[in-house]
């Protein structure tokens, strides 16, 4: 289960060193995709990756076919090396809006990368939605 925030950076060649207690949980391989709705990156386990494109593929064909382009068709199966870092394609930085800061946040089955800005920005659009759901939970 993943839980938490960190600020890291993106060093030159795109590469970034996750959490040692992330890492450990994602395994020695895991997959990096586009995050659903968010303009993120998300990182999650190998087994995590592949339920994801199972359930995808019980969908109808349309549906789909949307989500493979958008998720399956982004993912790429990264390998930390020895000092932790893995290497974050260009095309998921663009995606994200990340250059050189990014945030690594804990989400339960999976962890996001967000830019900082980015972060900030979906956060204060969620102020309602947020206050709804407390309220849901009666906290």
């Amino acid at each position: 289960m993943f839980s938490g925030m960190s600020n890291h950076s993106i060093d030159a060649k795109g590469r970034i060193v996750l959490p040692a207690k992330f890492r450990e949980e994602l395994g020695n391989t895991f997959y990096l995709a586009r995050g659903f709705g968010n303009c993120c990156i998300q990182a999650m386990s190998a087994d995590q990756f592949n339920s994801i494109c199972a359930k995808i593929l019980e969908l109808p064909a349309d549906k789909a076919m949307a989500l493979q382009y958008t998720f399956s068709a982004t993912a790429v199966e990264v390998t930390p090396n020895a000092q932790g870092r893995v290497i974050i394609p260009q095309n998921l930085r663009e995606f994200a809006g990340i250059e050189s800061d990014a945030l690594v946040i804990g989400m339960n089955n999976r962890i996001e990368i967000w830019s900082k800005t980015k972060f900030d920005e979906f956060m204060a659009s969620q102020k309602d939605t947020i206050s709804e759901a407390l309220s849901m939970l009666r906290l």
